[in-house]
């Protein structure tokens, strides 16, 4: 039986499960002010007057401010000289000023009333008639469209090279959230492991992985959670009617939570019972294209160099060194923070060189149509001298969890 998986009950480990948040540091005002800071000498460098944050996690990252995107205009012009202004519904006031981090303007709009009329009224208050203007790249295509035909005064761009130009670099504050929030999920993970038994549904799995991300300290529970057994493991997101687990069946747990706004995303993929030949060849070359991918991912090396890495290993195993199965599907990796998914990702031909501070994911996993997959995913950082593991790789499918 593999080392740590089965064992024991939900019961049992909800109960061993402890508040894991008690010290985490929220990102502090004077941080925000930096990214600020920051953004206007990326704004500088783009020529632009200012730069739109629009509701999510981009007007998060810079303010504070949390809230969500929806069909009515939130959020912030940014200027050259680093001061804000808001813009947000008139009846949202009360609200709003309860989220407000950073001060600034706020320019209210009421019901009736046009937001995009609003917006080129405030670049006109601050003596901006014409120029260029960054718009937020995550904006909805509806809101982009009408600041763009209501202000034709202006020019825009996307605003990507700003935002993830600043969001990219993760600080030292960050780092730490992000290292809290991977801790946490690595002890469900670990935990979710022991309460298998053959003839558990994956919504028992699912259940259970969420209660234990409450109990550790995570209010909202998971982020997300992806659990397959035996076949269902080949499809990377999952399928629409996943099966029970049965003895000798793979498992994949893919999971993580949010904590102070940042993700945690990790997955452990093992055996439950007995591996078979084919498993265990998979799964310790999963962990040699791993390596490979870590090992690549040298300060100033490019993001696509470290996809290529990976795909030189399998192909030397005699898998596609494409995106064919029996192979790769994928890209290898994606930056993560406050979104899942966000810059840089590593994937073929990506320029972007890796710097200091950039947070990325490492799971080049194989799929074996009509089999199973094998995915290990852990993420790293960029350290000065190179990547550092945020979590511990997998250990070998005898002992995953290096028991």
């Amino acid at each position: 039986m593999t080392i740590g998986v089965g064992g024991s009950t939900a019961s049992t480990e909800l109960e061993k499960i402890q508040n894991m948040t008690l010290d985490v540091q929220p990102i502090a005002l004077a941080e925000y002010q930096l990214r600020i800071q920051k953004a206007t000498v990326l704004l500088k460098k783009q020529n632009c007057k200012a730069i739109y944050l629009n509701a999510g996690t981009n007007l998060y990252y810079f303010t504070g401010t949390k809230w969500n995107p929806s069909e009515r205009m939130v959020g912030a012009l940014l200027f050259e000289d680093g001061s804000i202004e808001y813009i947000v519904p008139k009846f949202e006031e009360g609200t709003f000023r309860t989220f407000l981090q950073v001060n600034g303007n706020l320019n209210f709009w009421e019901e009736h009333e046009n937001p995009y009329e609003l917006f080129g009224a405030v670049l006109e208050s601050k003596n901006i008639q014409n120029g260029t203007i960054a718009l937020d790249e995550s904006a909805a295509y509806f809101l982009a469209d009408n600041v763009v035909k209501t202000n034709l005064n202006y020019s825009f761009i996307n605003a990507q090279p700003i935002t993830a130009g600043c969001r990219m670099h993760k600080s030292a504050a960050e780092i730490a959230i992000i290292q809290q929030a991977k801790e946490i999920t690595m002890v469900i993970q670990k935990a979710a492991a022991r309460i298998l038994y053959p003839g558990i549904a994956v919504k028992t799995v699912t259940d259970f992985i969420n209660k234990a991300h409450i109990k550790a300290g995570i209010p909202s529970g998971s982020y997300f959670c992806i659990v397959l057994f035996g076949e269902d493991s080949q499809y990377p997101h999952g399928v629409t009617a996943p099966q029970d687990l049965k003895d000798n069946d793979i498992v994949l747990i893919d999971t993580g939570c949010r904590l102070e706004g940042y993700l945690s995303d990790i997955t452990r993929t093992y055996v439950y019972g007995k591996p078979t030949e084919a498993h265990r060849k998979i799964w310790n070359l999963e962990k040699a294209t791993q390596k490979a991918a870590f090992d690549a991912a040298q300060i100033g090396a490019t993001c696509g160099s470290v996809d290529d890495a990976a795909r030189k290993v399998l192909a030397e195993a005699g898998l596609s060194g494409d995106y064919e199965i029996p192979g790769l599907p994928h890209r290898v990796g994606h930056g993560t923070g406050l979104d899942i998914h966000e810059y840089p990702y590593l994937v073929r031909g990506n320029p972007t060189l890796l710097e200091e501070g950039m947070v990325v994911s490492n799971e080049p996993m194989i799929c074996i149509p009509g089999q199973f997959g094998i995915r290990h995913e852990d993420h790293f950082y960029m350290t000065a001298s190179g990547p550092k593991w945020f979590t511990t790789p997998m250990e070998s499918i005898d002992n995953p969890f290096g028991l």
